[in-house]
């Protein structure tokens, strides 16, 4: 009998890339990296994994090479980690009869207008917005709306490109950084101008139709880089109740009844408005928040989904996960970074990104991240403070570049960096 294999679209160096093999595995399945460089996940050697390389923007190659696959194994399921080639995974489940998502769903989804033009039309709350193609748009798109506005790329994810401008300098600056080049398009230069929806953020994880888990999300302006998520988030039932409606009604206007998505929303004076819905799972470490907060394996149970096994997102659990993000507060060299333990009670994982000697380059997103803290309890307070002690014993010393002087010179920093420390002991 051929062993069952597991096909993922690409991997994730930073997110839940290790985690969906880990699954897989655990399941009895045999986990097939497709990448167009495989040597860019670094599990993927650690682990010993079955990888191939191959084109995998062409979606001709990638059937052929599940094709191939097919002679020796059998193909049980065909997924991603990332959100980029989930369109082109329901492309593949289509095309050899697997469960899967909807191609055109994703791919109405991954582009935000059409996404806002589509919640739009189905009543959901979302931000006022504008597209823009140039320049020009984009001011005129701010006047009509008014400042402070959102200023984003129509296509992407990881807050790329995402920049809060509260007057025309900064509308400018970032407006100039968008077309200049230094943003990399994964699609024709378009922009997206919204109203600036202020309140508290929410961000939910829903698996089909049914949500799993509410969570307090900190984000912060101007470039709205995730800082900590609590799960579940301090809401009365009353309120869980209207943002989980109004994510359903995200999920039905989109055509996203299978699989999983992740809903940013925002409590605003006129009660929940949608920023973004996102058609995959969050990125690490919120799938394990999810696990520690409500004993539900999202991984292990999409992974069951997309090979067609029965599931169960049943509650087993009752607790307050926590994580905090380590972000670094200027670009430079890392000199070291310490401190972390995941031996205090409490404290479930203590994540480093970046080694010492590593070049800090801090883009407004993501990428800003050097590391994380989660901690779980029973209670939100106890978890609170098992986290801020964990963080409290995180530190880490970055050396500025050197400046460059008007001659072309490098000149020594102007302020000698301290040890920088972790945002909990700021």
């Amino acid at each position: 009998m051929a062993r069952r294999a597991l096909i993922l679209v690409e991997g994730h160096p930073r997110a839940n890339g290790l985690l969906f093999v880990q699954a897989a595995q655990r399941l009895g399945l045999h986990p097939i990296t497709l990448s167009a460089d495989p040597a860019q996940y670094d599990y993927i050697a650690a682990e010993r994994l079955e990888a191939i390389r191959v084109d995998t923007d062409d979606l001709d190659v990638l059937i052929r090479e599940c094709s191939r696959l097919r002679d020796t194994y059998e193909i049980a399921g065909i997924t991603s980690a990332t959100e980029s080639f989930y369109a082109t995974v329901g492309k593949l489940c289509r095309h050899f009869d697997l469960p899967g998502p909807n191609p055109a769903s994703i791919e109405r989804c991954c582009d935000k207008f059409i996404q806002r033009q589509l919640l739009a039309e189905a009543g959901v709350p979302i931000p006022a917005f504008r597209l823009a193609a140039d320049a020009t748009d984009v001011g005129g798109s701010a006047a009509e709306i008014g400042l402070p506005v959102i200023v984003k790329p129509a296509v992407g994810s990881g807050s790329r490109g995402v920049r809060l401008c509260r007057d025309v300098d900064e509308l400018a600056e970032h407006t100039i950084y968008l077309f200049s080049g230094k943003h990399v398009w994964r699609s024709p230069p378009r922009i997206l101008i919204e109203e600036f929806a202020q309140g508290p953020q929410y961000n939910l994880e829903v698996m089909a139709n049914e949500v799993i888990g509410i969570a307090a999300a900190d984000y912060g302006p101007p470039h709205f880089v995730c800082r900590g998520h609590i799960y579940p988030a301090s809401l009365t039932d009353e309120e869980c109740k209207r943002i989980a409606d109004v994510s359903l009604s995200c999920l039905r206007a989109l055509g996203l009844g299978w699989g999983p998505a992740n809903i940013e929303l925002r409590w605003t004076k006129r009660g929940p408005v949608v920023i973004e819905v996102n058609p995959r799972l969050a990125g690490s470490p919120v799938p394990q928040l999810v696990q520690l907060a409500y004993g539900v394996d999202l991984i292990t149970e999409h992974i069951k989904l997309v090979i067609g096994d029965e599931w169960n997102l049943r509650k087993r659990r009752s607790h307050t996960a926590a994580a905090r993000y380590l972000i670094p507060d200027w670009d430079g060299t890392l000199d070291w970074i310490d401190g972390g333990s995941a031996a205090i009670s409490g404290v479930a994982e203590v994540k480093f990104y970046v080694e010492p000697k590593t070049p800090i380059i801090r883009n407004g997103d993501y990428r800003d991240l050097i590391g994380y803290v989660v901690a779980s309890s029973p209670n939100l307070a106890q978890t609170e403070a098992i986290l801020q002690h964990a963080v409290d014993l995180i530190d880490w010393s970055i050396t500025p570049f050197p400046t460059v002087g008007e001659q072309g010179q490098h000149l020594a920093p102007r302020v000698a960096a301290p040890a920088q420390v972790a945002p909990g002991k700021r």
